[in-house]
């Protein structure tokens, strides 16, 4: 890549500007050791790798945009701020200005120092590999859990959620021959496929992989997994049922919990109560399982429960001992929760743990729907698509660490999934050119301290099990029929 130390100098200051609402969550140090940790060296230019990285977010943040748009976006608003651009930048820019009749036309800085063209940029994020994205999620999780570790703990555990879900992308032939399709005929349609942990206590994302849609879950799953630790506690879908995954997770020290799957065939040992068991799962037979070199057999607790007006179900898991989780704790929130009847804030912290895998749907939602994630898409390379996927994983990761700051502030005992993310992200969104362009102390006293007290304002009513029961009374029939006819259909009859 081309170095040029002055657009270098220049690019760093627009971006920890950009970024201040981040800045003790994303410092400049996290991003050189994310780039150091991946083996690659930090070249001074404009796309240098921080830079990269800090594009990749406000492309997610400005979803709606260009991506010309959002390369000019930061400079703009400081340019139009009551202060202009920084003293710095604004000297750099007038120097450069007046030494570029001394040029040739083909020098490749350009004329504009505070400009970086759309062609550079898609060559540069094009380059920059999917392991700097992994690194740097590591490094930021680390952090977290060293700040709050107490929130991702359950008794001597620590919880993990997995599930996977698909991402719709735009239809073009290379994301399809790179990612696959779906569906039959031509309504066949381009998707890849993410695989994510996370800590559903926060709902923060702890590792991901993108991969191509004809790729198993389970496959995917399996080289995630490597990651887990000892006394890590993995929650996991009926579709991740598998006798490789749970020897793998146990052979690494962790726990795992999974719905039975209606075809296993296990043998009872032992009964722990009137719905507990001890059961023993032997190896599956087939050639794939004896290469594997696994062992035997594999000793399960089963729970059975059963929710009102829902058929009966069982948690399966190779924590034996009821001692360290009891039934109760597994279950009670399926069991407990009547329609109508919001939690109370105990059940809401701790208890009902399986359950708690819900907690990674939420997440896959809320980057789909309220981060926009599918459609917002722009690249047409799979490389870009992977830079753009992985900028919304990194803006989600760091608005839910937010959330956190935001719930304990707010109160001792602050429940971060008490709070919204769509709200939490549009006051980000809202408060992102005024953090942009006002000074470091007005943002340290006052502006971030109102951000934290918006996003801790915005409390989501807990009403699990709630219906809306269809109004059939008189009043309702009558406005029914008093409904205005349907616009489209009328326009259709008249032309």
């Amino acid at each position: 890549m081309f170095t040029d130390e002055t657009r270098y100098r220049v690019w760093e200051q627009i971006r920890q500007h950009d970024l201040r609402a981040m800045t003790r969550l994303l410092p400049q140090s996290v991003l050189v050791q994310a780039g150091e940790k991946a083996g690659l060296q930090i070249v001074h230019s404009a796309l240098a790798l921080p830079n990269l990285v800090w594009l990749g977010v406000l492309s997610a943040v400005h979803s709606s945009q260009s991506f010309g748009s959002v390369l000019s976006l930061t400079v703009r608003l400081l340019d139009m701020s009551a202060n202009g651009l920084p003293e710095p930048i604004a000297q750099v820019r007038k120097n450069r200005t007046r030494r570029q009749a001394t040029r040739s036309k083909h020098d490749p800085r350009g004329k504009e120092v505070t400009e970086v063209t759309e062609e550079a940029f898609a060559q540069a994020r094009k380059r920059m590999p999917a392991t700097l994205w992994n690194v740097l999620i590591e490094l930021l999780t680390e952090r977290f859990e060293a700040e709050h570790q107490p929130l991702n703990q359950w008794k001597q555990f620590r919880l993990l959620a997995l599930d996977g879900s698909t991402i719709r992308l735009p239809q073009y032939k290379s994301l399809a021959k790179h990612f696959g399709t779906a569906g039959n005929g031509k309504s066949r349609t381009v998707q890849a496929r993410m695989v994510m942990l996370q800590l559903p206590f926060v709902r923060l994302p702890w590792r991901y992989e993108l991969c191509r849609i004809d790729e198993g879950e389970r496959t995917i799953a399996a080289r995630l997994l490597n990651t887990v630790r000892r006394n890590d506690l993995v929650l996991m879908d009926q579709g991740f049922w598998s006798y490789g995954l749970f020897h793998q997770i146990q052979a690494a020290g962790a726990s795992f919990a999974i719905r039975q799957h209606p075809s296993a065939s296990m043998k009872t040992l032992r009964k722990l109560g009137p719905k507990e068991r001890i059961v023993r799962w032997k190896t599956p037979t087939g050639p794939r399982w004896r290469q594997e070199n696994l062992s035997e057999s594999i000793d399960l607790r089963v729970i059975n429960y059963q929710i009102k007006g829902f058929a009966p179900s069982a948690v399966v898991t190779n924590v034996l001992d009821s001692k360290r989780i009891s039934r109760d704790d597994w279950i009670r929130m399926a069991t407990e929760s009547e329609p109508g009847r919001p939690l109370d804030r105990s059940v809401r912290l701790r208890v009902g743990l399986y359950h708690r895998r819900w907690e990674i749907e939420t997440t896959f939602h809320e980057m789909k729907v309220h981060q926009g994630l599918e459609r917002s898409l722009r690249s047409r390379t799979a490389e870009s698509i992977r830079f753009e996927v992985a900028g919304h994983v990194v803006l989600y990761l760091l608005v839910r660490w937010l959330m956190v700051e935001a719930a304990q502030r707010a109160a001792p005992d602050g429940d971060p999934l008490g709070l919204s993310f769509k709200h939490a992200l549009q006051e980000l969104k809202t408060a992102w050119p005024l953090l942009l362009t006002s000074t470091p102390t007005a943002i340290g006293h006052r502006i971030l301290p109102k951000l934290l007290k918006a996003i801790a304002s915005h409390e989501v009513q807990w009403r699990p099990g709630r219906s809306f029961p269809r109004n059939t009374s008189s009043a309702a029939k009558k406005r029914k029929k008093q409904a205005p006819p349907n616009t489209r259909k009328t326009k259709q009859i008249q032309a």
